[in-house]
């Protein structure tokens, strides 16, 4: 068009639109290309670092977490084991150093091998904690970027360190040698854009014969018509203040005069934030305003950024039905995640109070400033909730958040809503009540008046009241107080906390059936095991039996460990420990019939090694008939398995035989202090069958404490069988003056862990020694003739006894009992008193035929032997030795008679 008037055309003062489009084109494409060049350069030194970061990182991180590297670790010689892994690494990743360091710094490895032991130069506290440093630092290379990563062991400890770094600009070389051919691609992207640029351009031009006024025109039409069309309020506003454009939407939302268009923005009412904001330019992105009773949402931005008129242009969207919609989502949004958190947060236990303690504090922390649980009295026994009524008595047995001194009932305290409040009315019948404002006094202060005014008086000021409900009964009640929240509780908060608390019920009425049925396999397994320990002189014992702890996900409860001190003939007595394999209530019941089993095998008086293999037959029928098929729906009973020792003590001698199956080492400890795990030959469990046992035999000072136990003393999650006894042995050496009382808490104190996961069974007996005073034995020539002269000697050893008025007896009993052995039996014969509870006759000879009671007739001239001595004596029986038998009887003595007891044996 300029050509029109025969003057040249000057590039930069074209008028049509298709020569500006082509000169803003040009520019942009140059603005573009100067700007990618341009950030790129910029960023190329952020890249190089971040790309240090990045692979010293995982170069650590991949080394760090190679498998073996804790091992190596602990070894002896780290450096040796990991030095070649370490170059290895480091020169296959590219990185300029992988250094391996202990917890303390010290290097295990380096390129430089003078560096190897030194301290390592950089930060590491957070890396001991657990975390990744990464820090830049100029070394002797140069800039570099290096980074710490932990050496996480398998119980989650750090156990030591992995430092990898590169030098920033062996990273920033690649990027700078692409410099050349990144340059050559802009100018190639430059030359290709401006010429198409170029051909648009003219192509434009000669389409569009330079826009004329009705292409123009109709532009402005179709441009003027959408902008009044949309639902999105535009407004324009001149550098002076003056409005010059508002389309329909604007002037709705904003209720604008017909005539806005060329006056100031302070003359059209708008309110002031509104007013300001468009006067002031400033630019706004998505800012709510509320403009009568709708939330607007504002962008606003300047027309003078893209070289136009000084000015700005403002949107506007009606958010409001939005922000509504929103914020409902949000809440409940909001309690979805709390009702989801209390499932995973709430009876996480099977314990009836540590499940109200994490409802309160939970209901504290996340709904309501304060809250408390009452449980009926019932349901913290493990019992059935009682029927639902108001004098149901209860205790407040959990308080979450802080609850200020004077104002609720504290824990443990009986609580008993009053039949005249809305809660002892409503709670028993499983309503809520909703007390939105406490210091209205509309009547449940009648519950305790004074205490209500020192509520209201701390700022509590609101209150919930939930039942606990479960199968249909009533198992307590939630209280939701708040204090610190000004806001009341609403109804959507009842809707809320019933639903908490319905859940919560659920966990809690668990945890209850949980306890009543592990108080009653409690009571079913203490009432297997010994109430106390029997009248006996040989040793002073006490003992622990400490159950699992509850609720451990089937690891906790009952279980099948057992012990028994079972009075032997002849002063003896025998030490029994045992385990059955498993929890629950077949495992106690197993344990019931194998101590019952012990007893009537310790009646034959049998060693201990014959003993285990008649129990270990037991234990093997035990598993056969269990594992028969029968005609019951019920599952296949469990195989059993179960170890055992079984020691026998003897006052007299100070010798103990002891033999065990598949059971840990029992522990002695000396008088002197020492201890020391006694070597008895390890038999295999009971039930295997086919496999024999073995004694051990060893002489016990007098005072020596035998130490026997099962492994839930020894034996942890956290801890190894061997480390726990050798922890036991520590714990207990080198202290002789312990009572067995003692020695059992010290055992305890040192070994048992907060919450046990297998049930314990400890005895403790110390040794005594029989005084030889009371101790008389003849050896008996194999002649009739010396029955005579074995009656006069006892009957001289009882008189200097005390025992004058058992001699006529115990004489009978010798003369019938040697007499017997003389005629039927195999020299040499031995006689032997012991004068302790009871007089104790012993016959010894090296047969093994036992003689039998049997009833005589009344022509028969002999076989009354026997059946005279049962008569005379308390009880008579024969046990085997190696050489031979002995036949004992025991006589009752008054206690006037008896030798001086022993202090009394005691347990928990």
């Amino acid at each position: 068009m300029a050509g029109r008037y025969g003057r040249p055309r000057s590039v930069l003062r074209m008028r049509t639109v298709a020569g500006q489009v082509f000169l803003l084109q040009v520019a942009i494409v140059v603005l573009l290309v100067a700007a990618a060049i341009a950030a790129l350069v910029l960023q190329s030194g952020t890249d190089s670092e971040r790309e240090a970061r990045n692979r010293s990182v995982a170069v650590a991180q991949t080394f760090a977490s190679a498998p073996g590297l804790e091992a190596a670790l602990k070894s002896p010689h780290p450096t040796a084991v990991l030095q070649p892994r370490a170059e290895a690494a480091r020169k296959g990743s590219g990185v300029d150093f992988l250094v391996v360091m202990n917890t303390q710094g010290i290097r295990y490895t380096h390129p430089l091998t003078d560096r190897i032991g030194k301290k390592f130069v950089g930060d590491i506290g957070p890396a001991l904690d657990g975390q990744v440093v990464t820090e830049k630092i100029t070394g002797t290379i140069g800039p570099l970027v290096q980074a710490v990563v932990p050496v996480v062991g398998t119980g989650g400890k750090v156990v030591g360190l992995v430092s990898a770094g590169i030098t920033i600009s062996k990273v920033s070389g690649v990027v700078n040698d692409q410099f050349p051919l990144l340059f050559g691609s802009a100018a190639g992207v430059l030359l290709l854009t401006t010429g198409g640029t170029a051909l648009v351009s003219r192509r434009l031009r000669r389409q569009t014969h330079g826009l004329g006024p009705e292409e123009m025109t109709r532009m402005y039409e179709h441009h003027d018509a959408v902008l009044h069309a949309v639902r999105e309020g535009v407004i324009i506003v001149r550098g002076d203040g003056r409005l010059v454009l508002a389309n329909d939407e604007a002037r709705r939302l904003l209720d604008l005069p017909p005539d806005v268009e060329g006056r100031q923005v302070a003359e059209l009412g708008l309110d002031p934030a509104t007013a300001v904001l468009l006067e002031s330019g400033r630019v706004v992105t998505d800012e709510v305003h509320p403009v009568g009773d709708r939330l607007l949402a504002v962008n606003q931005r300047s027309t003078a950024r893209a070289g136009g008129p000084p000015g700005s242009v403002t949107t506007l969207r009606d958010t409001t039905e939005l922000r509504a919609l929103t914020g409902r989502a949000d809440l409940a949004r909001g309690r979805l995640r709390l009702l989801y958190d209390a499932g995973a947060e709430i009876g996480t236990t099977l314990d009836v109070v540590r499940t109200c303690e994490e409802l309160a504090r939970f209901a504290a922390e996340r709904f309501s400033d304060i809250a408390t649980v009452d449980l009926a009295e019932s349901v913290l026994n493990g019992e059935e909730p009682e029927t639902t009524g108001a004098a149901v008595a209860m205790r407040r047995t959990a308080i979450g958040g802080e609850v200020p001194e004077g104002s609720l009932y504290p824990v443990g305290e009986p609580m008993q809503f009053a039949p005249t409040t809305v809660l002892g009315t409503r709670l028993p019948a499983g309503e809520p009540v909703l007390e939105a404002d406490l210091t209205a006094f509309s009547g449940w202060q009648r519950q305790d008046p004074e205490r209500a005014r020192q509520i209201v008086a701390h700022g509590i000021h609101s209150l919930i009241a939930v039942p606990l409900r479960a199968r249909g009964a009533i198992l307590g009640v939630v209280l939701f107080w708040r204090a610190h929240t000004p806001e009341p509780f609403d109804e959507d908060d009842l809707s809320l906390a019933e639903e908490l608390v319905a859940r919560a019920a659920v966990s809690l009425d668990n945890a209850r059936r949980y306890t009543r049925e592990h108080t009653m396999a409690v009571t079913l397994q203490r009432s297997l095991l010994p109430r106390g320990l029997p009248d006996q002189n040989a040793v002073e014992a006490a003992f622990r039996y400490l159950p699992a702890q509850a609720g451990l996900g089937g690891l906790g409860g009952v279980g099948g460990d057992w012990f028994d001190i079972i009075p032997l003939p002849g002063t003896r007595v025998a030490l029994v420990v045992g385990d059955v394999v498993g929890h629950g209530l077949h495992a106690a019941a197993t344990m019931g019939r194998l101590r019952t089993a012990v007893h009537n095998f310790a009646n034959l008086d049998v060693p201990p090694d014959e003993l285990l293999w008649h129990l270990d037959e037991l234990v093997t029928r035990i598993d056969l008939d269990e594992g028969a098929d029968g005609t019951g729906n019920g599952p296949k009973a469990p195989i059993t398995g179960a170890t055992c020792l079984y020691a026998i003590y003897d006052p007299v001698t100070g010798s103990c035989t002891m033999a065990r199956a598949g059971h840990v080492q029992p522990l002695v400890l000396r008088p002197d202090g020492s201890a020391e795990f006694v070597e008895v030959p390890g038999g295999p469990p009971l039930g295997l069958g086919g496999m024999p046992f073995d004694t051990c035999r060893l002489e016990l000072a007098e005072g020596s404490r035998l130490v026997l136990y099962t492994d839930g003393l020894i034996e942890d999650r956290s801890r190894a069988m061997d480390e726990g006894m050798a922890l036991l042995g520590r714990a207990l050496a080198d202290r002789p003056g312990l009572t067995p009382e003692e020695t059992c808490e010290a055992a305890l104190e040192a070994l048992l862990p907060d919450r046990p996961t297998d049930d314990i069974a400890l005895l403790v007996a110390r040794t005594r020694r029989l005084d030889a005073a009371r101790i008389a034995d003849w050896d008996v020539p194999a002649d009739p003739s010396a029955v005579a002269q074995v009656r006069a000697a006892a009957v001289r050893k009882l008189i200097e006894w005390g025992l004058a008025d058992e001699a006529f007896t115990t004489e009978l009993i010798l003369s019938e009992l040697v007499t017997n052995a003389i005629r039927y039996a195999v020299g040499p014969i031995r006689v032997r008193l012991v004068h302790d509870r009871s007089l104790i006759c012993e016959v010894a000879d090296h047969s093994s035929t036992s003689p039998h009671l049997r009833h005589a007739a009344s022509t028969d001239e002999g076989g009354r032997g026997l059946f005279l001595i049962a008569q005379l004596a308390e009880r008579w029986g024969t046990r085997y030795t190696g050489d031979g038998k002995v036949i004992w009887t025991e006589q009752t003595l008054s206690d006037a008679n008896r030798a001086p007891e022993a202090p009394a044996d005691r347990g928990p």
